[in-house]
């Protein structure tokens, strides 16, 4: 049998390997989801108002926010629930069950403080 011969492929040099690493992840900067709810127009929220350990106080922080806000584009409703919203959606599957079963009550219980149901 004829024998096969290997062909030389060129090696990949460690500044080409650099390169591509380091144009991958510039055309979207890091954490804009975290920005996006610190500096939205929709609301200016109060720090940790996602954390609390009571659906009504994150409803009630939430609608504060809303009702005192004069950056907002929409209703003060529709901007709290968005916000909720938007951060139960990017938080993904990081954020723990309970803490997801509690951000979804607020959602009820923003609907009732707002009088919608």
């Amino acid at each position: 049998m004829a024998e096969r011969r290997k062909t030389a492929r060129p090696r990949k040099t460690a500044a080409r390997k650099r390169s591509r690493r380091t144009t991958a992840k510039k055309s979207s900067p890091k954490r804009w989801s975290q920005r996006v709810t610190r500096e939205s127009d929709a609301l200016d929220l109060k720090r940790g108002v996602f954390k609390q350990t009571s659906a009504k106080k994150i409803a009630a922080s939430l609608k504060r926010s809303a009702e005192q806000s004069s950056r907002r584009k929409s209703g003060a409703y529709r901007s709290a629930l968005s916000m909720l919203t938007f951060y139960i959606n990017r938080a993904g599957k990081t954020l723990p069950k309970t803490q997801r079963t509690r951000l979804e009550r607020a959602k009820v219980e923003l609907k009732h403080q707002f009088g919608r149901e």
